[in-house]
């Protein structure tokens, strides 16, 4: 899959995202719990901005379109069958409620392994990447170890059937957005390489630590 498509599909996820919290508006409901309009508003949203990313990132380090094609099909998979359980008013995770359920539990979990894998190719493209510049690299492959780090809370939240790890998970999630991003405004600076590489080091910690902090506080709820 081109880049140019996968921006695609991630726009039209970040709309849907931004239909559905229409929907809650008018609708209204509540916000929270396993039957609500925040699922497919969130994982709208975030799909998209993740697709996205992992589109431009994935054309930085050179990874395979293949990758970029499985993550993007994932990724619409999951918001749609969240979407979809949303409009039935139906639990979208942990629901074997019925035959028709117990599919869509199934697709959800064989989309999530697929968007595992693709992140983890994404992550070892990265860390590959000798071509790119030291504030970039470094910006790409602690971004790409962030994202993996969100899907492994993913994991967790999906073992212990529930969102205990949702914070650890959020503030995780969208560090391969930020931190490259943060490179790529710091190339318009008069700044050398050095000391771009060493602010976006500085930045990568403090992100990794954010994630930690989350990821404790997380903990001591449980």
């Amino acid at each position: 899959m081109t880049s140019r498509v996968a921006y695609r599909v991630a726009a039209v996820l970040f709309l849907a995202g931004l239909f559905h919290l229409g929907v809650h508006f008018v609708a209204g409901g509540p916000w929270e719990g396993p039957v609500s309009w925040r699922k497919p508003v969130t994982f709208g949203l975030s799909f998209g901005l993740t697709l996205a990313t992992c589109a431009w990132v994935g054309g930085v380090v050179r990874l395979r379109r293949t990758w970029v094609g499985l993550f993007a099909c994932a990724s619409v998979l999951e918001v749609a069958l969240i979407s979809l359980q949303a409009w039935r008013g139906v639990p979208s995770h942990f629901n074997e409620a019925t035959a028709f359920d117990s599919v869509v539990t199934r697709c959800l979990t064989a989309g999530g392994v697929v968007l595992v894998v693709s992140v983890v190719a994404l992550v070892v493209a990265a860390f590959r990447a000798s071509h790119l510049a030291p504030s970039t690299a470094v910006a790409v492959r602690a971004g790409a170890a962030s994202l993996a780090v969100a899907l492994a809370f993913g994991g967790l939240m999906v073992a212990e059937r529930g969102g205990s790890w949702k914070l650890s998970h959020g503030v995780a999630m969208h560090g391969v957005l930020l931190l490259p991003v943060l490179a790529w405004l710091l190339t318009f600076t008069a700044w050398d390489e050095a000391r771009r590489t060493r602010v976006v080091g500085l930045a990568s910690g403090g992100y990794g630590a954010l994630v930690v902090a989350a990821a404790v506080f997380n903990a001591a709820t449980l």
